[in-house]
């Protein structure tokens, strides 16, 4: 208190000797006070009253939060925390006293001082308040908190670890956050609001539009007339858009609303919503607009892809955008789920229509494998990457089975709990049946009978292959892959019979009786004629795995060899010195067996054996020599 105000109270006449007038308004201590605090504001507050220096968006001004005036900026705050509380105390003593004018202009100033602070941190610190940015310095501000917690270690081991990127974001958003305080505490958080939504908003939808590479605003109707390869190309964009856009825009803005407008949950949840609603909406709308596109089943990859983008992104998306004013992004994610799960499911009933509606009257040469049995299992396997999706996609919607057929057709492998495993198993077991049932009809184009059933042993070899070496084998199960493994040996059997009845007849109970001349000679003839026509029936037909054609020609020759060996030790001498007669060494039947289901044969072809026609030729070749294929 001043001297002469302690003077004035300790040596007060007495009122008996006071002379009789009015007393005037005495300075109380809470008067003086004010009025230093008022004083004290004025100053600071006109040092830096920027509409007698320059502009509010004016770039090229003095920071009051440069960093060389931090402690200046700390005492402007506290200066206008004062003067509030002069503002307050002279409402309350003298609403219509001057010193409230003052102090009312004042604070006017220092709003608009403030507010150019504001813009300028925003502006000049855009490149250390990127969502990147402001994600990482928050993660490693929790990282660093934790770290304290746990260890106890000092601030400056933590500090080391923290980028200066990191560190300048983290001084900025103390700044902003410090001025939005100050402002809001004011009454004046509306003009700090409209600024700080202006820019960062423009800041959002940019790095959204350099991030998409297109107009995300893409409306239904431009999608919807855009050629497929155009579109496949915008939908690889998105997916990896999306990530950073959630991962880093999206939660880096989150992190920077929280922080600047902590004093107002209203506030902050406005900034939010309000800077980011336009751009997260159009973002998460797209897949919903590609949903309803045409449902062509090549298509399902593509839309598999953006249904498992949204999906593993939902722990994060909900979090961010779990306000009251962002449910309606929260609900756009969801409704571009639920659309692109309806129109993966489409695509799957045209894929089983398209494999039932298949028809080609064309045979394939040689019994090889019929490109619809490619097309469908390659389809399925690359299915099987989206396995985790379409369990949730088919939970809730399984196929149409027929009830007459038996379980085993779709493969029901159990789980640890002793329960069947997902739809998907049943869903991808009943679209190979559907594939098989058609392969069964386009067996029927071939009029050799043996050629039809290597036909379905070639394509459903090739079937059992692609589930065993890829996840389709754990769909299935073993029980799966053991009876279509069965239906495979017993299509090679019925081809072996159909395709070499005629050879193995001619030799049937040859070794059991005695045979005179003419007898064999006639069985040495059936025998040839029966070899060469199989022979050459068959010079084109092809098995294309390796371990399925030298199964089926280690059987053959098991059937064949043998007894044509023992005919042929027996009886050969008896007849040669008939030329003609004894066409094939038995070593020989083996090496032609050899040669054959490659697939390289002419159609047509004549096994010619003329410089093998009789006994000695035969007997004293080391070797034989062919048209075809040599060894």
């Amino acid at each position: 208190m001043p001297v002469k105000g302690m003077r004035t109270t300790l040596f007060k006449p007495s009122p008996s000797t006071s002379p009789a007038r009015s007393t005037p308004h005495r300075q109380t201590f809470s008067d003086t006070l004010m009025d230093e605090n008022i004083e004290n504001a004025q100053e600071l507050i006109s040092k830096w009253d920027v509409t007698h220096s320059s502009s509010l968006h004016c770039d090229v001004v003095t920071n009051l939060f440069a960093s060389d005036n931090r402690y200046e900026a700390q005492h402007y705050l506290n200066s206008i925390k004062d003067l509030q509380i002069a503002m307050r105390y002279y409402i309350s003593q003298d609403p219509t006293s001057d010193k409230l004018v003052l102090a009312q202009n004042l604070m006017q100033i220092a709003m608009k001082t403030l507010e150019k602070e504001f813009y300028i941190i925003l502006k000049s610190k855009r490149q250390h308040l990127d969502p990147e940015s402001v994600s990482r310095a928050s993660r490693s501000s929790v990282s660093e908190d934790e770290s304290d917690q746990e260890d106890g270690e000092s601030r400056s081991v933590g500090e080391d670890s923290i980028s200066e990127v990191e560190l300048v974001s983290m001084a900025a958003m103390e700044d902003l956050k410090a001025i939005a305080e100050c402002m809001i505490g004011a009454g004046y958080g509306k003009e700090c609001v409209k600024v700080f939504k202006i820019i960062r908003k423009s800041i959002v939808d940019e790095s959204l539009y350099h991030l998409m590479n297109f107009e995300s605003r893409l409306s239904l109707a431009q999608i919807q007339k855009m050629d497929w390869e155009v579109l496949e190309v915008k939908i690889k964009t998105w997916l990896k858009a999306v990530k950073v856009a959630v991962k880093t825009l999206f939660y880096g803005e989150r992190v920077l609303c929280d922080k600047v407008f902590s004093s107002s949950p209203s506030m902050k949840e406005s900034c939010f919503a309000d800077i980011t609603r336009e751009g997260a909406l159009s973002l998460f709308l797209f897949p919903e607009n590609v949903a309803k596109c045409k449902k062509a089943p090549e298509r399902i990859f593509r839309t598999l892809d953006l249904y498992e983008a949204i999906a593993d992104l939902w722990t994060e998306i909900e979090p961010i955008f779990d306000l009251e004013s962002t449910s309606t992004i929260r609900q756009q994610a969801i409704n571009s789920l639920i659309k692109l799960g309806e129109a993966a499911l489409a695509m799957l009933t045209e894929f089983e229509t398209a494999i039932s509606k298949f028809n080609s009257k064309a045979a394939v040469p040689g019994g090889g494998i019929h490109p619809l049995t490619r097309y469908v299992m390659n389809y399925i396997t690359f299915l099987i990457d989206y396995s985790g999706v379409l369990t949730d996609i088919l939970a809730d919607c399984p196929p149409t089975v027929p009830s007459s057929l038996p379980e085993a057709y779709f493969g029901s492998p159990m789980s640890a709990d002793g329960t069947s495993t997902s739809a998907i198993s049943t869903r991808l077991a009943w679209l190979i049946l559907v594939m098989l049932c058609k392969l069964d009809g386009n067996a029927e184009i071939y009029k050799d009978a043996a050629l039809s059933y290597l036909f379905l042993a070639n394509n459903l070899q090739y079937v059992v292959n692609k589930v065993q070496k890829s996840n389709l084998k754990l769909l299935l199960g073993d029980e799966w892959i053991e009876k279509h493994e069965a239906k495979v040996r017993q299509y090679a059997s019925n081809y072996e019979r159909m395709g070499w009845n005629k050879v193995f007849a001619a030799l049937r109970d040859a070794n059991d009786n005695e045979m005179t001349t003419p007898q064999v000679t006639e069985c040495f003839k059936r025998f040839n004629s029966s070899f060469e026509d199989a022979y050459n029936n068959q010079a084109t037909w092809v098995v294309s795995d390796s371990k399925l054609r030298d199964h089926i020609k280690v059987s053959v020759a098991s059937k064949i060899v043998p007894v044509y060996r023992e005919f042929y030790g027996k009886y050969r001498q008896v007849v040669v010195r008939k030329e003609g007669v004894v066409r094939f060494a038995p070593d020989d039947l083996g090496n032609y067996l050899s040669d054959l289901l490659f697939g390289t044969g002419v159609s047509g072809s004549n096994l010619s054996l003329s410089s093998s026609s009789s006994v000695s030729s035969v007997t004293s070749s080391s070797g034989h020599s062919r048209g075809g294929r040599s060894r």
